[in-house]
């Protein structure tokens, strides 16, 4: 049921919006604390380890408070580092498995929210990826072919 409204959203949607923000932003707060207070790393700066993991989940920010559904997918693609990183660390290191464990979770929820609510609200707000077959049949108009 299309949203009569660009202002309107479904509960549904709203929902995984929820879900998408309190998963990243939960993801940020972990990994300050982790890398800033929890196990901080002896060999480098803990706070120039901290902004240089937070860094990347900042990028996106302003779009999720926006709630830009074009923001939410492609802060996945930001995720994925932070999924291979504590995917990583439980595979290789005991010490901080439990730390990187939940790495994973949180990042598994903000993919989650992020890619349910992006597909939900775009199809809301009108918004589509053209396709391939779309893309020929202009060209083919286009050019005369």
């Amino acid at each position: 049921m299309p949203i009569s409204s660009p202002a309107e959203m479904a509960p549904k949607t709203r929902l995984w919006l929820r879900v998408a923000q309190t998963g990243h932003f939960a993801l940020l707060a972990w990994v300050i604390l982790w890398h800033s207070l929890i196990s901080p790393p002896m060999e480098f700066s803990p706070w120039f380890l901290t902004i240089a993991w937070a860094l990347p989940l900042l990028f996106p920010v302003k779009g999720i408070l926006q709630q830009k559904p074009y923001t939410f997918a492609w802060a996945n693609f930001v995720l994925l580092l932070y999924f291979l990183h504590s995917l990583t660390l439980v595979y290789v290191d005991e010490g901080e498995r439990v730390l990187a464990i939940v790495e994973v979770l949180l990042t598994s929820i903000a993919f989650i929210g992020n890619t349910l609510y992006s597909r939900l609200r775009g199809r809301e707000l009108g918004l589509k990826l053209k396709k391939l077959s779309e893309y020929k049949q202009e060209e083919q108009q286009r050019f005369g072919r």
